[in-house]
């Protein structure tokens, strides 16, 4: 499907998808103004069921599954016991068990983890490979181009949510999220009926304007939204408290792999060093790894940079100590004998435009 609409396939963690579907600053735009279509089946659910569920992925995760209805969900992350990451992830309660949605390339150390731990509760985790896949709504249409396909059919309102609907006369669940800093909704479905489901969201969307969005455009937005990606910006030396998403941890549901060091942090009021934004002068993106400088010291490195186009400067995501996060603290990226300035600045770079 996506060779004949024009895409550009590159390969991403093992991956084929598409790059890009024409020129990727009006992918971008569509995201911005109306609404993108993204692929999304680098992405992998497992499932979790059995009655001790709940009390075993409370102690295997960072935010608190107990209090979850169903079709309710949170971000959380899965941690070793130094409190480092070990995947990001997003947990939704169903009927009977958990469905847990995260990349790929992280569910066999996430498996790995859980089983791990998995010693005399009554409870089963299921590898739902190469069953399922995903695609998002991305952007201010969002909402309404999901009401146009699933008429007179609730759709989840808070981030997470989740609903099953009926498009195209195939199951699909429904999940409230932003990969954009744009309001959207993922759609998770049996593999055999992305085809269908596709054809009728690309239908309805022609009168919203509705463009394909690859991975190019995505880049640039999911930095533009601060949004930190597992692999790039955070990884297995990092702390959960480093990268920002405190809305992946609940610091009052009690004992889980990985808590004390996260008490241990909150208890000193501040991480060492911290995921930030930065905006540069100039016309280049920096590079992964380009060191950041402030007053004649290195305080930390380069994750991500873009050139924005909502901004009109590159901008970077980039770990910067603790003592340089003040928002408007001048820094410089340096890479060889080149220097860029750039200042520190609030995440995220661009609010949604989304109401």
């Amino acid at each position: 499907m996506h060779r004949a609409r024009g895409a550009e396939l590159v390969e991403q963690d093992g991956w084929i998808l598409p790059a890009r579907f024409g020129a990727p600053l009006e992918e971008y735009e569509a995201v911005r103004s109306a609404v993108g279509l993204l692929d999304m089946c680098d992405y992998t659910a497992l499932s979790v069921t059995g009655p001790d569920r709940v009390s075993y992925l409370q102690g295997m995760v960072s935010n608190d599954v107990k209090k979850l209805a169903p079709g309710s969900g949170v971000y959380a992350a899965v941690l070793d016991v130094n409190g480092k990451i070990l995947a990001d992830l997003r947990v939704l309660c169903a009927e009977e068990s958990f469905i847990i949605l995260l990349k790929e390339s992280l569910k066999e150390k996430v498996i790995a983890q859980l089983n791990r731990y998995l010693v005399a509760d009554d409870v089963e985790i299921s590898d739902t490979a190469g069953r399922y896949g995903m695609i998002s709504l991305q952007g201010p249409h969002a909402l309404l181009l999901l009401s146009a396909v699933a008429p007179h059919q609730d759709s989840p309102v808070h981030r997470v949510d989740h609903r099953l609907l009926r498009i195209a006369e195939r199951e699909v669940r429904a999940i409230r999220a932003t990969h954009t800093g744009e309001e959207g909704f993922d759609l998770l479905m049996e593999v055999g009926d992305l085809a269908p489901v596709v054809g009728e969201i690309e239908r309805a969307g022609t009168a919203l304007a509705l463009r394909w969005t690859g991975l190019q455009a995505q880049e640039i937005l999911r930095v533009e939204a601060g949004l930190p990606r597992y692999g790039i910006d955070m990884d297995e030396d990092n702390l959960l408290l480093e990268t920002g998403l405190n809305q992946s941890v609940s610091f009052n549901k009690g004992c889980y792999i990985g808590q004390e060091v996260i008490e241990r942090v909150r208890s000193l009021g501040h991480v060492n060093r911290k995921l930030a934004g930065i905006a540069l002068n100039g016309e280049n993106p920096a590079q992964r790894g380009d060191k950041i400088h402030s007053e004649g010291k290195e305080i930390g490195r380069v994750t991500s940079s873009v050139f924005s186009p909502k901004i009109g400067r590159p901008i970077a995501l980039g770990y910067v100590h603790r003592d340089y996060l003040e928002t408007g603290t001048t820094v410089s990226i340096e890479r060889n004998e080149e220097r860029i300035a750039g200042i520190i600045t609030a995440l995220p770079f661009v609010f949604s435009t989304s109401p």
